[in-house]
């Protein structure tokens, strides 16, 4: 069976996506990381968050955006979320 170059379709994606890492205290189990998680997504441009979760440490959670988010932003998303702090 050959293949037409007609037959091929490619879809072209163009992102301007950020990615940026934040220090976060206060976070010791899943639902933490989910409360966090929940919070920034309500953030506007926010596409993707990625916890990985350091109990009784300092954890990192990863927001990819379309623009970068301001500290302040973070900041209060957490404190919206529960008792969590960036480092």
């Amino acid at each position: 069976m050959s293949t037409r170059s007609s037959d091929i379709k490619e879809s072209q994606m163009t992102t301007d996506q950020t990615t940026q890492s934040f220090a976060v205290t206060g976070m010791t189990c899943g639902h933490c990381a989910g409360a966090v998680t929940s919070e920034l997504k309500t953030l506007d441009g926010v596409t993707d968050v990625q916890v990985d979760l350091v109990a009784g440490g300092t954890s990192t959670v990863t927001v990819t955006s379309g623009a970068p988010l301001d500290q302040s932003q973070v900041a209060a998303a957490l404190d919206e979320a529960g008792d969590y702090q960036l480092a």
